[in-house]
């Protein structure tokens, strides 16, 4: 009874919220921008190269601290372009595009188990020319993949 409660009043305040623009229109606004840059480039007699973005690269690793669960392991992940021993690079690279470099995000509201197995999730490197040093310990693989999505996926 309490989840059904509160899967209503979560759906009640998702329908108090203003509706987002669709996504047509803003694939539209982007293409129109885009093809007027090209035209300014064209009309001012140069190229309308692709802006240059400068090369990431993460060392991650994961850590099981517990007893019956120890162990570590590391990938690497490369960025623009994508790559690296991380098996779902491309992914990750999207989502840490959309956090700026930020291996945590928002938990995406998945339920997980209350069992105690603790990872400690780590991420060095540079992301754009900027030192990125993270570290932070989760109760449970469940939680990490939750707050982290594919960047610690491996």
């Amino acid at each position: 009874m309490l989840h059904l409660v509160a899967t209503a009043l979560a759906g009640a305040a998702l329908a108090a919220l203003p509706a987002a623009p669709a996504l047509a229109d803003r694939t539209a606004d982007h293409t129109a921008d885009h093809t007027a840059d090209h035209s300014t480039a064209r009309a001012a007699g140069r190229s309308a190269a692709p802006k240059h973005r400068v090369r990431s690269e993460l060392r991650l690793t994961l850590t099981y601290p517990a007893k019956d669960t120890s162990g570590t392991r590391m990938v690497t992940l490369r960025c623009h372009p994508h790559g690296g021993s991380h098996p779902k690079a491309a992914k990750a690279c999207a989502e840490l595009n959309r956090r700026n470099g930020n291996p945590a995000r928002e938990p995406d509201g998945t339920v997980c188990t209350m069992m105690y197995a603790p990872v400690v999730a780590a991420a060095k490197g540079t992301w754009r020319g900027r030192q990125v040093n993270f570290r932070k310990q989760y109760p449970n693989d469940c939680v990490l993949r939750s707050q982290t999505g594919s960047v610690f996926a491996f």
